[in-house]
């Protein structure tokens, strides 16, 4: 059960916020000024901290600094009826999670606490997953720490033993890449490369000689021949990171390729085997991008 501290100095709303978050399952506790809620934060263990901007003798967003600044490492929500965008990006800057304006519905609260703790929860599987694929050999090998890390990890299992192509979801910073590479090394390819690439990162006129290669003389600049990252991934993992940003005329060419296992060097006439798992990650939602003409269907039903 997760532990609140409300702060804040209407009794009448410290007992009906009480109530609400009890309701809703949470550990309770409330203060009704700055000082002593901030010696109470940093002397009980707290998850979150629902905490009022304006109150006497230490105000909210003095309390946050405070307590950032002792260690405290709950989460703290700030609420206001005054202030609007100013305060709620003064409040952000001193290290609150999110800012809930005043007056507010009762389930607005709720679903602003679960998503802070939705998230954090997130934030310490990627952790812990990143830090566990670092030093084992293999995504089997991670020892799961929660219900979230345990399905991914399922789902790593169920895919990692085929060659089928893989498409990541999910918003920027939720370890898409990492989930990839988990795939990657409880795979038969773990002894092989894995390459990854941002499609977002590449200027869209080198995207093309990044991914297939190029011979000497292909474009001003081209001194030389130079093997793409299919190439370098040969029997092993491709990852095309926010493959939603592909142009269309590559994401024809990569069509091809996963059709085909068959690449060609921008400016030569022969093409070249690879044996290459894809991965893909977007934080697109493909779906519609395909619907609206921005990403070829057909490539989007392969992937």
């Amino acid at each position: 059960m997760s532990r609140v501290l409300i702060v804040d100095d209407e009794p009448g709303l410290r007992q009906s916020l009480g109530l609400l978050l009890a309701d809703a399952g949470y550990e309770v506790a409330a203060e009704s000024d700055g000082k002593r809620a901030l010696e109470r934060a940093l002397a009980e263990p707290f998850d979150l901290v629902l905490s009022d901007v304006r109150m006497p003798e230490m105000d909210g967003l003095a309390f946050l600094r405070a307590y950032r600044s002792r260690g405290g490492t709950a989460l703290v929500i700030m609420m206001s009826a005054y202030g609007g965008e100013e305060a709620a990006l003064a409040a952000m800057k001193e290290g609150a999670y999110d800012y809930i304006p005043k007056p507010f519905r009762p389930d607005e609260v709720v679903l602003t606490l679960r998503k802070a703790e939705e998230r954090e929860q997130l934030g310490r599987t990627i952790a812990t997953l990143k830090a566990q694929l670092a030093t084992t050999p293999g995504a089997r090998a991670v020892v799961a720490e929660s219900r979230a890390m345990r399905d991914a990890l399922e789902l790593v299992a169920r895919v990692a033993e085929h060659k089928t192509t893989v498409l990541i979801t999910g918003e920027r910073g939720t370890g898409k890449e990492v989930i990839a590479q988990a795939i990657h090394r409880a795979s038969p390819r773990a002894a092989a490369p894995f390459v990854a690439i941002n499609c977002a990162a590449i200027p869209e006129s080198l995207l093309e000689s990044e991914l297939f290669g190029h011979v000497r003389g292909a474009f001003t600049g081209a001194s030389a021949d130079k093997a793409g990252l299919f190439e370098q991934a040969d029997g092993g993992t491709l990852l095309l990171d926010e493959i939603g940003e592909l142009p269309l005329p590559l994401q024809a060419k990569l069509l091809r390729v996963l059709q085909e296992s068959e690449i060609r060097r921008v400016g030569d006439q022969r093409t070249r085997r690879v044996d290459v798992r894809l991965l893909a990650a977007t934080a697109k939602e493909l779906a519609a991008e395909a619907a609206a003409g921005r990403f070829r269907e057909d490539l989007f039903d392969r992937l």
